[in-house]
């Protein structure tokens, strides 16, 4: 039966696009290292007709398909899990911008571009596509709404899910929808597309995507400051949002530890204000006046947070390649934490006002449970997500660390979290890392309905199997 689904899958996408042997690790193992599969074969369909047959295929086959973009994602859902019976479906063939509207304001490309690659087909057109994250030189647009990716500018763009107009899918069948009318409105019955963005692979295979655009701003500037708690760096969001409004595009937090961190393995980054204060904050201004107006409201902004004892110190770039080397700063605070040792990660999300007591009751729960435990507290706080992660005691053994107490960390920050009303996946999603999770967090009523949609596109279970959803 495998052998011959194999030949079957050949002859749908050529012989070269099914890889059965050979180094399968890019596809097999996960980014960040922590679970490798196996995988029956490693199948690359070139169209949206490949990609139906190829599910066609192995659902008469009864062999279960696991969706992969660029293989970046942080919660183990991409890769294949150890039986060897699994297809992975890889998108990174489908690359093309089939087209741009420059008076709709959309671009529709398919699923296996690399969001960068998107971001420069619409700055080719003179347009903005907003989302960016760390990744995205190379993970996948299809990736990204299959996970709601969020990113650096979710305070004013919003998720990938906001970002995006229409889908093209694959179901579960091999049935081709085709979604991709670039509509702002239409109220026509259920929003099939927004069941699929965030889906996780586990209801389809996004195969194309219609994408808002925005118009470029005159100017981006960038600015740091220096904000002695993490409440007063919530009084300085309020301010930013009072005084800049839509053109606030960036309000970025950091711990003083995460950012010593950086200082310590990337000391060719000057990082500011590093041991003056607990707490730095980056904020970008767009706006589609002048770079004249947008600084003369930085300035504005910052003198009165200053003025109200808000902030400390202040420093807006002069220019482009200071405003990257602010953004690299921050940008490297995951680098520099893998490079002091493994670690317990985490994509949180809390209602922003509830933000400093959280962090205030966390903290001292984390370090009374385990002296020494030291806190890389950094992230989105303009739309309330966190990765507030954990670091074992220095000089410790971080690999016992984090076999040791995974578990135990785990179940504070989550049981946190939900005490004040947050989300224990912010912007990652669930993969099989937090899917025995959920039942503890989200509502049985949540979940029964989950799963009945689930059973009504996918009876037999044959996409992406073990997450999100277990059992």
């Amino acid at each position: 039966m495998k052998a011959a689904l194999i030949e079957q899958l050949r002859s749908i996408v050529g012989a070269a696009q099914v890889l059965t042997d050979g180094d399968l690790t890019a596809w097999e193992q996960d980014w960040r290292k922590r679970v490798r599969g196996k995988a029956l074969a490693v199948v690359r369909p070139g169209s949206t007709a490949e990609v139906a047959a190829v599910v066609r295929a192995c659902a008469g086959a009864g062999v279960s398909i696991v969706p992969q973009g660029g293989n970046t994602g942080l919660v183990c859902g991409g890769t294949p899990d150890e039986s060897g019976t699994q297809v992975v479906l890889s998108l990174q063939r489908m690359t093309a911008v089939r087209s741009i509207d420059r008076e709709n304001l959309t671009m529709t490309v398919e699923a296996g571009c690399i969001l960068q690659s998107v971001q420069e087909a619409a700055q080719g057109a003179g347009l903005l596509f907003p989302l960016s994250l760390a990744a995205e030189g190379s993970c996948t647009i299809g990736g990204n709404l299959a996970t709601n990716a969020g990113g650096t500018q979710v305070l004013r763009y919003g998720n990938a899910r906001e970002l995006c107009l229409g889908l093209e899918v694959v179901n579960a069948q091999g049935e081709i929808w085709d979604g991709l009318a670039g509509l702002r409105k239409d109220n026509t019955g259920y929003d099939l597309r927004q069941l699929f963005i965030g889906s996780e692979g586990t209801l389809g295979v996004i195969t194309a995507a219609t994408l808002k655009l925005y118009p470029q701003p005159a100017a981006a500037l960038t600015a740091w400051a220096a904000v002695p708690s993490m409440a007063l760096a919530v009084q300085l969001l309020e301010l930013a949002n009072e005084r800049l409004a839509a053109g606030l595009t960036g309000f970025e937090v950091m711990g003083q530890f995460a950012l010593s961190l950086v200082a310590k393995h990337h000391p060719q980054l000057r990082v500011p204000f590093v041991e003056d204060s607990p707490w730095g904050v980056l904020l970008e201004n767009s706006d589609h006046e002048s770079e004249a107006h947008a600084r003369a409201q930085f300035e504005g902004l910052l003198e009165a947070a200053m003025e109200a004892g808000v902030v400390t110190d202040a420093v807006v770039a002069e220019n482009l390649a200071q405003a990257h080397q602010l953004w690299h700063v921050r940008e490297s605070i995951p680098l520099a934490q893998a490079e002091e040792g493994l670690n317990i990660k985490h994509d949180i999300s809390v209602p922003i006002s509830r933000i400093p007591a959280f962090c205030e009751e966390t903290d001292a729960l984390l370090t009374a449970a385990i002296p020494g435990v030291r806190l890389v507290n950094f992230g989105h706080l303009g739309d309330g997500n966190l990765h507030y992660n954990v670091q074992a005691p220095e000089h410790g053994d971080a690999a016992a660390f984090l076999r040791g107490e995974e578990a135990r960390v785990n179940a504070i920050v989550h049981d946190q979290v939900h005490k004040f009303g947050g989300s224990i996946s912010a912007e990652h999603g669930v993969g099989s890392l937090k899917a025995d999770k959920l039942p503890k967090y989200k509502s049985p009523v949540a979940l029964s309905m989950m799963r009945a949609i689930k059973q009504a596109l996918d009876p037999r279970g044959t996409m992406n199997p073990g997450r999100v959803l277990l059992g």
